[in-house]
């Protein structure tokens, strides 16, 4: 596997997890994703497809301040060593991005909706919905093998299923962490035999008060002959 499809991968996942914090109130969820300038995480992520090829990197997000450089106003300025730039806000309906740059782009694009990341309340059974793609799946025998040209926005539903979950990843045992589950079906060709199938796409964040985003879990399994499918895990190795 290349080391710019990894990059690749590594920034899709980072686009997926990043938000922001605003105002002398803390706005729902802001202690569970801190943004004051300053703050920095690096995390191990690790991919394994169903074919038993393993990737392992490191990925390191840091906060870069509130800036003024959208049309819209300002927001809190988040950076993923992946080449990715993300602005975003918070208010009484939670956190959410309003806008993201690639490497590859000039200005910043402001999303058509918010993003959320969290949505108020953090509760159990709160959900919103986003879109996403897929970080790992592919076909066997078509270029590009990458799924995710083909369908680079699909539905997900978010929901927030725990509030007081136990997590354990290099950077220690975090306690009461918000748990929230993202599922998405992506129908595509699996085989001759089996025609068509919605193939799911779940993944699992835990965000731990006073340190943020502590460790995500992506499963897109594929049991096809014509597409291999995968795990991948981010897990916190240390934060400032």
């Amino acid at each position: 596997m290349s080391r710019h499809s990894s990059r690749a991968r590594a920034a899709l996942l980072a686009a997926a997890v990043l938000a922001l914090l605003a105002g002398c109130k803390e706005p729902p969820g802001s202690s569970l994703f801190p943004l004051e300038e300053g703050r920095r995480w690096t995390y191990r992520l690790s991919s394994e497809w169903e074919n038993d090829t393993r990737e392992r990197e490191t990925v390191v997000l840091s906060n870069l301040g509130r800036d003024s450089v959208l049309e819209s106003g300002s927001a809190w300025h988040r950076r993923s060593d992946t080449g990715l730039d993300y602005w975003l806000r918070a208010d009484a309906t939670g956190i959410y991005r309003v806008a993201a740059k690639s490497d590859v782009d000039a200005e910043p694009k402001p999303d058509p909706a918010p993003r959320f990341v969290l949505k108020a309340p953090i509760a159990v059974g709160t959900s919103w919905q986003t879109t996403t793609t897929t970080y790992l799946m592919r076909r066997n025998s078509e270029f590009p093998p990458e799924i995710r040209h083909a369908h680079p926005s699909v539905p997900v539903v978010w929901t927030i299923e725990a509030l007081d979950d136990r997590v354990e990843v290099p950077a220690g045992r975090f306690e009461q962490c918000v748990r929230v589950k993202g599922l998405a079906l992506l129908r595509l060709f699996a085989d001759p035999v089996n025609g068509f199938k919605d193939m799911p796409l779940t993944t699992l964040e835990w965000y731990c008060p006073g340190v943020g985003l502590v460790k995500v879990e992506r499963r897109e399994p594929a049991n096809s002959t014509f597409l291999t499918g995968g795990t991948m895990t981010m897990e916190l190795m240390e934060w400032q």
